[in-house]
């Protein structure tokens, strides 16, 4: 079964500050970092999710020519890759995904040595579970999932998977995400266990509270959980954090929270694949976004949580101090990276999200 990627593609096209972006002085990488190779590079990414002038800046800079193709979902991006490279230098892959494409032998190690602005990463992204000493990948942008909802029609705090698992008091007025990954680990989460179970007891557990939820939910949305709650179709949704942060710059009652339980912690990164004919280049520009004023650029352009220390220097206050954007210690402390585990427990929770499916 196709699984829907974890974060929809509302998630990439960011939200607009409205601010305009940093100003660049760029003289950011030493000319021996680019590779003797032709000024071309490949680039598969998100739709919109780099600054607005991050790849023209980059050419005035380098002298390299980027070509971007977009891609919806990392199951794409992994079905692509899955007969060989079809050409592309660098990929923005999630954290599970990162792992998976290890373990496929997909991807290049990183020479630390190409990239100095690593420097500029912010201590807890120096290192990775899915990527223990960033041999393979350097992170880009991390983010939440959470519960967005509409203020004047909750009583009390939204602070609970419950408001949206085990509750009878928004009949029909729920959506959660479309995709079995994310609605079960989520479940799993409520019930005291981790998102990345791999007990066949636990999965069931989560997956007859779903059921037994399924009268109360409106959707399973595949990428418009925002747009259902900022048009008063749903009181609550199940989203992640960029999505609702889009619709709470245009509505005031429109709230976000991590629930106590804890979430879901993401984490896009950058990734040479192998095969590819810049990855000189492709060091290149991954040295160019981790510098500060590139990196506060895209930043301040698609609003999510930048993992560059230097860069959230040079960026407001409002950025800053969005919760939206930058949880709590505690609710990170509670939150969970998705690992990959197998394709044996992926199996087991896509036969579950069937068995939803199809209740």
């Amino acid at each position: 079964m196709h699984t829907p990627d974890r974060h929809p593609r509302p998630s990439r096209r960011g939200f607009l500050a409205g601010t305009g972006a940093v100003a660049l002085g760029l003289s950011l990488m030493p000319r021996d970092l680019f590779a003797a190779e032709d000024k071309t590079l490949n680039f598969y990414n998100w739709d919109t999710y780099i600054g607005e002038t991050t790849l023209a800046d980059f050419e005035k800079e380098s002298g390299i020519k980027v070509k971007m193709d977009l891609y919806a979902d990392n199951d794409e991006l992994f079905a692509k890759f899955k007969e060989g490279n079809p050409g592309y230098d660098l990929i923005v892959p999630t954290n599970d995904y990162v792992e998976r494409m290890i373990a496929a032998d997909m991807l290049s190690p990183l020479d630390h040595g190409k990239i100095p602005n690593m420097s500029n990463i912010d201590t807890p992204f120096q290192d990775a579970q899915f990527d223990p000493g960033r041999k393979y990948s350097m992170p880009y942008m991390w983010g939440t999932i959470g519960i967005g909802y509409r203020k004047s029609k909750v009583k009390g705090a939204v602070d609970s998977w419950k408001a949206v698992y085990d509750s009878d008091t928004h009949p029909g007025k729920i959506s959660l995400l479309g995709d079995g990954q994310t609605v079960i680990g989520m479940a799993l989460k409520y019930l005291g266990y981790s998102l990345n179970s791999t007990d066949p007891a636990e999965i069931k557990k989560a997956e007859d509270l779903i059921i037994a939820q399924k009268q109360q939910i409106k959707v399973f949305a595949p990428d418009n959980g925002q747009d259902l709650l900022a048009s008063g179709e749903v009181d609550l949704a199940q989203e992640w954090n960029g999505d609702i942060l889009q619709v709470m710059g245009e509505d005031d009652d429109i709230g976000y929270a991590v629930p106590k339980e804890g979430g879901l912690i993401w984490q896009d990164c950058l990734c040479v694949p192998k095969g590819g004919a810049h990855p000189g280049n492709a060091h290149a520009l991954i040295n160019f976004i981790l510098d500060a004023e590139a990196g506060a650029a895209i930043a301040e352009t698609i609003q999510y949580a930048t993992p560059n220390a230097a860069a959230r220097k040079l960026l407001s206050k409002e950025y800053n101090e969005n919760p939206a954007i930058f949880p709590s210690d505690d609710a990170v402390a509670k939150g969970e990276a998705q690992l990959y585990l197998g394709e044996a427990r992926t199996r087991m929770i896509d036969e579950a999200w069937t068995r939803i499916e199809a209740a």
